[in-house]
């Protein structure tokens, strides 16, 4: 695919949809971001850096095939819907389809889905991700999947539900405090990404599993203190407290327990690309400056 073909991304002012557009933006190629609201500061933020704008919504399946009219290829971020009672798989998917849909309409030639790492007996990551990578490659000829596993940018704030981030000096997780886990920089998402719309060649029909480091808890907390100059302490919740958050949280608690885990290939990663981030590499760049903040 050659540079100058444009890239509709979605979920653009995002953390991994911002990523890739910026990345894309910064390597020449045209991209056209699908936002909700023209008018955000991520979203002007990409006006500024060259990207068309366009208003698209998945709830909204008539705003998508204009909005994708003309492209080569599309970035799709998993449309996750998630609420008090946990996942909503029927919609999340239905959200997937409209999008997939409309893609196929309008002769989209490449698709690059992200979604979410696996785990033994679970391939698509979760049931309604799996159920669009599937639908995905049931539609469109040259699709690469990327499942990336937690963000290293999710120390920089807690989720909805209150899991994650840094509040008063304390970092909050599922994870047991002295075993590895998976993490990877959503500027490496962005570096895949950018690769396989490059290579579609060598990316098409591909799922990568995708992590750039595995510290413990404790690890990276020590490595955030020392970064920022700030006390940082790590508390696994216990299973109580994840029921209290969502029992889908203290299902997940309860596999990662029984020893499910992430499982990408951070060597062979390396290999595709070679400045793939570490915890510390993130953390020196602007990861330790946004910490502070």
């Amino acid at each position: 695919m050659t540079t100058d073909r444009l890239v509709v991304v979605t979920g653009a002012t995002g953390r991994q949809g911002g990523a890739t557009a910026h990345r894309l933006l910064a390597a020449g190629r045209p991209v056209r971001a699908l936002v909700r609201d023209m008018t955000s500061p991520a979203a002007k933020s990409l006006e500024t850096a060259g990207a068309e704008l366009v208003r698209g919504d998945f709830d909204d399946p008539s705003s998508l095939p204009a909005a994708l009219e003309g492209a080569a290829a599309l970035f799709a971020v998993a449309p996750v819907v998630f609420g008090p009672a946990g996942s909503d798989v029927q919609r999340e998917f239905a959200r997937g389809r409209a999008l997939i849909d409309a893609a196929a309409a309008v002769g989209v030639e490449h698709v690059v889905f992200t979604g979410l790492a696996s785990t033994p007996g679970r391939p698509g990551g979760s049931e309604g991700k799996k159920r669009i990578e599937d639908y995905l490659r049931e539609r469109i000829r040259s699709v690469t999947v990327l499942r990336p596993v937690r963000f290293m940018s999710n120390y920089l704030g807690s989720t909805p539900i209150g899991l994650d981030g840094i509040i008063h000096g304390v970092h909050r997780h599922i994870f047991p405090p002295d075993e590895p886990v998976q993490i990877i920089a959503v500027e490496d998402i962005a570096e895949f990404a950018a690769l396989a719309f490059d290579q579609p060649e060598r990316f098409a029909g591909r799922s990568l599993e995708l992590a750039g480091d595995a510290p413990t808890p404790a690890e990276a907390v020590a490595a955030i203190s020392e970064a920022t100059g700030a006390p940082i302490r790590y508390e696994q919740i216990t299973h109580a407290e994840a029921t209290a958050l969502n029992p889908e949280i203290a299902q997940v608690r309860e596999r990662w327990a029984a020893g499910s885990r992430w499982h990408a290939d951070i060597e062979a990663l390396r290999i595709i690309h070679p400045g793939l981030r570490t915890l510390a590499d993130w953390l020196a760049g602007s990861g330790a400056i946004l910490l502070r903040k």
